[in-house]
């Protein structure tokens, strides 16, 4: 890509996909990293929620990295949330390696139960089971996820399981049909939309992380975080179409003059007055 050339950069700081080293990672973020990685040993419910842009991508980036730097936990990701528990069984028995048969669903209860019982008798540790919008799955999975991970009438974990998602996902564990499993959730993170100030320290930190900390003027940053309307996500959509434009025209630098002449609207054209 001509603008990491251009501009000196390791790698694209504004595209979903950056080094997980590079990630901006809020102190909330990081405290609930560090609560969910304990839990390793004892399991439970943990929850991460908010609205599209206040960053539950990245939480689950940095915590999913975290937990598999260690020593024998295991970690599955749920990728289609939407399934029924047939399906929801089939990939639960995938991640951790039990043939299930569909038609046998006492069979994979058992089945997953004794492979997740050898697993902390030989490590001491929880496997970790990550739902990412988890508002959108079945109850009747929500309420057989619940089940399968406990024993003893309820006082251990077999699992730790993340459950990710919007603002509706709170709502739904307080109906009656869920409120058993979310009264179980222990560990809670709320992403509201963020301050003009954490907008532009993450600009800050991905440019520094890049490799070019003053590709923009301050002012600049300023602007971007006014007009991201303390969304992340619009915030890096805007950084992006910017330091693109600006690979285009071989600027050296990226300025607010830059931002003007790509996000003002064209000016309309004047009409001529009717000659009588």
């Amino acid at each position: 890509m001509k603008f990491l050339t251009l501009y000196g950069l390791k790698f694209h700081p504004f595209q979903p996909d950056l080094p997980s080293e590079a990630c901006f990672v809020l102190p909330t973020v990081d405290q609930f990293a560090r609560r969910v990685c304990h839990a390793t040993h004892d399991g439970g419910f943990a929850m991460v929620t908010g609205d599209p842009g206040t960053g539950k991508t990245v939480a689950l980036r940095v915590l999913t990295e975290r937990l598999r730097t260690l020593p024998n936990v295991v970690v599955g990701t749920i990728e289609h949330p939407q399934s029924r528990t047939g399906d929801f069984y089939r990939e639960l028995g995938d991640h951790f390696g039990v043939s299930l048969s569909t038609h046998n669903r006492w069979g994979g209860f058992k089945a997953l139960r004794s492979r997740w019982n050898e697993h902390i008798a030989k490590t001491l540790t929880r496997p970790v089971l990550f739902l990412d919008e988890a508002q959108e799955t079945p109850t009747a999975v929500l309420n057989e996820l619940r089940i399968l991970s406990s024993k003893e009438l309820d006082s251990k974990q077999l699992l730790c399981v993340v459950f990710a998602g919007d603002a509706r996902l709170p709502e739904r564990f307080r109906s009656p049909d869920l409120l058993p499993l979310g009264s179980r959730i222990r560990r809670r993170l709320h992403l509201e939309y963020a301050s003009r100030e954490d907008l532009r320290t993450c600009l800050e930190h991905l440019l520094a992380a890049a490799g070019n900390p003053s590709l923009m003027t301050p002012e600049l940053k300023a602007t971007l975080a006014d007009h991201a309307a303390g969304n992340y996500r619009v915030l890096m959509n805007l950084a992006d179409e910017l330091l693109h434009s600006g690979a285009d025209r071989n600027l050296p630098r990226l300025d607010e003059k830059l931002f003007f002449d790509v996000f003002s609207p064209p000016a309309k054209p004047k009409s001529n007055p009717r000659k009588k």
